[in-house]
């Protein structure tokens, strides 16, 4: 299926796509002011080590992996809405209080929330874009579209910071919770005003009888037939984990090791990771429609590949060199992320969507084991032995996403 990003499409997003749109703006952009920089608080406030930091980031980002399943996987009864709320001000509450915490303890707990918002939301907001547009083509340029609004934000809030002198001060996160309030206040509206986002919500909340009754155990039973997905989530674990490594390891190395410029260079390279996706997301996208999701998603692991082994090979004060690897990464980035979501949307029932996605929250776990794993291996071995291992599992990916297609399946007309 040919990608279509035609002014058309864009005119066929209800009001709601348009809220979920800004909010995503102005959440990510704050939220990037700051919480790229923790490691480097974490470090530099307690003298934690490089296992220790990450111990502190994997102990919050695991407990939220679970509640993400569950929550995303319950919106399919309760509705998308109601659970958008309360994360909403779980966000408000996390973030304002990681404003003010001053122990480690204090840094665990208060993360541990953040982090369970963040795979809450994410999963809710996917969920809730199959919910709102019934056009498959239309469906697929939102999730790219939010996938590159996000990315703008990226681009822009560690700049902000700069520019404000708020780059890696814990008081900026109260602009966070702010944002999110901000965007709550939107999603109310939103969903109880506009005449296309109430008619989907009426979707949303009350489901409709002709849809099959799937029952909890029912949903887990097919979550656990599905031999794809559980091999895609295998795979996508695997590939969180070595992406992270630029969010955690690669600036614990940085850091440890004492980089020209850190905090320079760490802004310089969230800004060149957001930028290179905004410029080359839909470019890439025309570029590869006629390519299967599958191969688009082997392309971006071949390029992700290419990263991990530069930055092994990159010595420490050579700015650009780690800019270009962080180029190389970014363009692995912008086609595989919105294309795991295309993916993983296309293999949902429209009954299952909300626990597919929450299942899809699992991916996460590659995310919340980067810091620990990247951690032991900077204490034990070297910068260099992390990204070269990062790079010989993207082989172990490669191969997984290979053998996808001949996996079963179960019968969904007849869950039980």
């Amino acid at each position: 299926m040919k990608s279509d990003i035609s002014l058309a499409r864009f005119k066929q997003f209800p009001v709601l796509m348009w809220i979920f749109l800004f909010g995503s703006f102005i959440t990510r952009g704050s939220y990037y002011m700051v919480w790229p920089f923790l490691a480097v608080i974490l470090y530099e406030k307690f003298a934690l080590s490089a296992t220790e930091v990450g111990l502190v980031l994997t102990s919050a980002a695991v407990i939220s992996v679970f509640t993400s399943f569950i929550g995303s996987s319950l919106s399919d009864k309760v509705g998308r809405h109601t659970l958008m709320y309360i994360t909403g001000v779980l966000y408000i509450i996390s973030f304002s209080l990681l404003a003010e915490v001053e122990t480690v303890a204090g840094y665990v707990i208060v993360m541990t929330l953040c982090s369970i918002a963040t795979a809450l939301w994410r999963p809710l907001t996917s969920a809730a874009i199959g919910d709102i547009i019934e056009d498959s083509q239309t469906r697929e340029l939102a999730m790219q579209s939010l996938y590159f609004i996000v990315n703008v934000g990226c681009a822009v809030g560690p700049l902000a910071g700069v520019w404000l002198g708020l780059t890696g001060e814990q008081s900026s996160f109260y602009i966070t919770a702010g944002a999110f309030a901000i965007l709550l206040v939107l999603l109310v509206w939103g969903f109880n005003f506009s005449d296309k986002a109430a008619k989907n919500t009426t979707a949303i909340d009350e489901p409709e009888e002709k849809k099959p009754a799937v029952q909890g155990k029912q949903i887990l039973r097919i979550l656990f037939a599905d031999k794809l997905l559980q091999c895609l989530i295998l795979a996508n674990i695997l590939c969180m984990f070595i992406y992270a490594q630029m969010d955690s390891s690669l600036i614990q190395y940085l850091t440890r090791a004492e980089a020209p410029d850190l905090l320079a260079l760490i802004s310089a390279l969230i800004f060149t990771n957001a930028l290179v996706i905004i410029s080359s997301q839909f470019l890439l996208l025309k570029m590869m429609a006629r390519f299967s999701l599958t191969v688009r998603i082997q392309i971006g692991l071949v390029l992700l590949m290419v990263s991990q082994f530069w930055l092994a090979l990159n010595p420490i004060d050579l700015f650009w060199g780690w800019i270009g690897a962080i180029v190389v990464m970014s363009l692995a980035e912008t086609i595989l992320f919105p294309t795991m979501n295309v993916h993983l949307d296309r293999l949902a029932p429209s009954h299952l969507r909300g626990a597919y996605f929450g299942a899809a929250s699992f991916y996460d776990l590659g995310f919340a084991l980067a810091p620990l794993g990247g951690g032991l291996i900077l204490d034990y071995y070297n910068g260099p032995t992390l990204f070269f291992a990062a790079g010989g599992l993207c082989l172990v990916v490669i191969y997984l996403y290979a053998i996808l297609e001949k996996l079963p399946r179960p019968d969904f007309a007849n869950p039980s």
